[in-house]
């Protein structure tokens, strides 16, 4: 059984990062993640024991806008209602912090996802800037 602890922008090792999004993301590539999560305005861990096994990150436009990114479930406990709490607890932490908008974009396959989570679809734009 799994006991999840849900832990807002605690210290958290690249490595654990790393393997969290290697498993999670096919053709992921190893990032450091150190300057990300410098300018995030927060960021949620869930852990399962000590073992790294969900992840997102708020990123902010400094006002009143939040952008939800990186919305990780390790694929060895999906569907299990992690990536919606995490989802909640980084809202309240956003709200917390003074946020009025939170935004995110995603694809098609997870807007159930997004919806049970609370937001509302919406029109947005997107320019692709590099190959």
């Amino acid at each position: 059984m799994l006991q999840i602890d849900y832990r807002i922008s605690p210290a958290v090792a690249n490595a654990d990062l790393n393997i969290l999004f290697a498993a999670s993301w096919p053709d992921y590539v190893k990032s450091d993640f150190t300057p990300i999560l410098s300018r995030s305005l927060c960021y949620v861990c869930a852990y399962d024991g000590e073992r790294l096994v969900g992840f997102v990150n708020i990123a902010w436009d400094g006002g009143i806008h939040a952008f939800i990114l990186d919305t990780t479930v390790h694929p060895d406990v999906r569907r299990r209602g992690i990536g919606v709490e995490l989802v909640r607890q980084v809202a309240e932490a956003a709200r917390s912090r003074g946020i009025y908008w939170l935004h995110v974009d995603y694809e098609p396959h997870l807007k159930t996802f997004y919806e049970q989570c609370g937001f509302v679809h919406t029109e947005a734009g997107l320019m692709r800037l590099n190959p």
